[in-house]
C-alpha cells in the first residue's frame, strides 16, 4: 500500500481555528476510491488534552490507517487548546463541538461521501457524543472514556459501531464500559481484546485488522 498523501490546515472551529490532518489515499491505492470522490470519509477523535491527547496518538494513527486501507480520507484534529489549535478545554461539551465543525468541512469537500467517525478513550467519548446529531453511517469507538465525559443524556448511536476494549485497561475500567455498552439501542459490536490495555502495547496492528475487518464486512 502506497502512503498516502498529507495535508496540513486550519480549519474554523466554535472557538477559533483548528489544527488538522487531511490524508487521502494513494491514487494508485488498492483500495483508494476514484480521484475526488470518496465512498467515505473519517474523522478521527484523540484522546484526552489534559493528558497529552494530541492527532499524533499513536491509537487515533492506527484508526486513520485503517480508514485509508479501505480507500476512505481521513481527517485527524486537534481539539480545543491542544497544539495550535484555539480555545480551552471543555470537559467534552466543546470538543463535540469541535468534531461536528470538521465532520462539516469533511462534507464539504466529500460531498455525498459517507462518514465514518472513530475515536480513542477520552475521543471515542466525545465521538459517541458527535454521533448523535452528525449520523454516520458506521462509528468506531475504542476503549471508549465514558466514566471521563458526561454521557448521561447522549442518546444511543443508530448507526453501524464498533466498540473496542481491552478487558486489561488500566485507565478505564472495562467492567463499565460492557455494561454501559450492552445498554445501548442497538448495542454496538463488540471486540474484546483479551489482556488489552488502555494503549494497545503490542497490539496496534491487530486493533487496525480488526477496524478493517469490521469496514470491509458486510452490515
Amino acid at each position: 500500500m502506497n502512503p498516502p498523501s498529507a495535508e496540513r490546515l486550519a480549519l474554523p472551529g466554535p472557538a477559533g481555528m483548528l489544527a488538522a490532518l487531511v490524508e487521502t489515499p494513494a491514487s494508485d491505492g488498492a483500495n483508494a476510491a476514484p480521484s475526488g470522490a470518496p465512498a467515505a470519509f473519517g474523522v478521527v477523535c484523540h484522546p484526552h488534552p489534559l493528558y497529552g491527547g494530541t492527532l499524533d496518538n499513536k491509537v487515533a494513527y492506527t484508526l486513520a490507517r485503517a480508514f485509508i486501507e479501505c480507500g476512505a480520507p481521513a481527517i485527524r484534529f486537534n481539539f480545543r487548546g491542544v497544539g495550535a489549535s484555539a480555545g480551552r478545554y471543555d470537559e467534552g461539551r466543546g470538543e463535540t463541538e469541535d468534531t461536528l465543525a470538521v465532520i462539516h468541512y469533511g462534507r464539504q469537500r466529500w460531498p455525498g461521501a459517507a462518514l465514518w467517525l472513530a475515536g480513542f478513550s477520552f475521543g471515542a467519548a466525545v465521538a459517541v457524543r458527535a454521533a448523535a446529531r452528525a449520523c454516520p453511517e458506521t462509528l468506531v469507538t475504542v476503549a471508549p472514556g465514558i466514566t471521563r465525559v458526561g454521557m448521561g443524556d447522549v442518546p444511543s448511536p443508530q448507526c453501524r459501531w464498533l466498540l473496542v476494549q481491552g478487558d486489561a485497561d488500566e485507565v478505564i475500567e472495562p467492567a463499565a464500559v460492557f455494561e454501559w455498552a450492552l445498554k445501548q439501542s442497538p448495542a454496538p459490536e463488540i471486540r474484546r481484546f483479551a489482556g488489552g490495555g488502555h494503549f494497545f502495547h503490542g497490539r496496534l496492528l491487530e486493533l487496525r485488522q480488526t477496524v478493517v475487518q469490521f469496514l470491509t464486512s458486510k452490515a
